[in-house]
């Protein structure tokens, strides 16, 4: 089974290069099943029903989130009807949506799940203890599970990779919108990134208006990010090839593409 592992999608930009790509990718690579990030698929930052269907629409069976995830407040209540996206399954009970979640693909059952990491981030609950008793759980009905790490820090991603290495899928690290060298089938069987990267405007800062990140570093002062709306676009993602009868990984493969907007 192959999967195609979007990096986080920023703004209309973003949306727009996985409509132009996507489609031609799943037919070119015999790609199976996509994820992608879509915590900043809305104006740079959250996510609401309008740009979630859009990307559905063009052939992503799956949105994961991160930190962002309600920054848009009409987001709140989509979430609870939106079977398709999974949001950090490590914020406190009660949070609506989902932290982890079954699909169906070519008759077998994928697990996918989300988590936020806490290193320079918000405090919630461990992503270690959190994350693995929902393996434990899908691994009842799945060996196939993906999980997308949200998280700063490099550590506690490769961390987290290790800590699971051999009961998942793969451990994709998103967030930090700058794609690592790092790509690999760890010892035990599962493949691992440290960050998808971003697919979103090249000529910017994470997607942003260069001169806004900028004014924000030089003065201190708040500033009101734009999506960057000038020159090509990236696209990057990784093909994971996932052997059906144990879950198991057997080919990592990174994407960098330029696309014009």
């Amino acid at each position: 089974m192959r999967f195609l592992l979007i990096g986080d999608v920023v703004g209309r930009p973003g949306r727009h290069c996985v409509r132009d790509l996507l489609p031609r990718m799943i037919e070119n690579y015999g790609i199976d099943f996509v994820i992608a990030n879509g915590e900043n698929i809305a104006s740079g930052t959250g996510f609401n029903e309008k740009t979630a269907m859009e990307l559905f629409s063009y052939g992503v069976n799956v949105l994961t989130m991160g930190n962002h995830v309600w920054d848009k407040k009409e987001a709140i209540d989509y979430i609870t009807k939106e079977e398709r996206i999974v949001r950090p399954i490590n914020y406190p009970a009660g949070t609506p949506g989902q932290g982890y979640a079954l699909f169906s693909c070519r008759g077998q059952a994928v697990g996918v799940i989300n988590a936020c990491g806490r290193v320079f981030m918000a405090d919630l609950d461990c992503p270690f203890r959190t994350v693995k008793k929902a393996v434990e759980e899908l691994r009842q009905q799945t060996k196939i599970i993906i999980v997308d790490f949200h998280a700063e820090a490099t550590s506690e991603k490769i961390a987290l990779g290790r800590y699971l290495d051999g009961q998942v899928s793969a451990v994709v690290g998103t967030h930090t919108h700058v794609q690592t060298a790092d790509e690999r089938i760890l010892s035990g069987g599962t493949a691992y990134i440290t960050d998808l990267g971003m697919t979103g405007p090249l000529e910017s800062i994470l997607g942003i208006e260069p001169e806004i990140v900028l004014q924000k570093f030089l003065t201190q002062m708040p500033v009101r990010f734009e999506v960057a709306k000038k020159g090509p676009i990236q696209f990057n993602a990784v093909l994971i090839d996932v052997d059906e009868e144990t879950g198991l990984a057997t080919n990592i493969t990174r994407i960098i593409d330029l696309h014009e907007f």
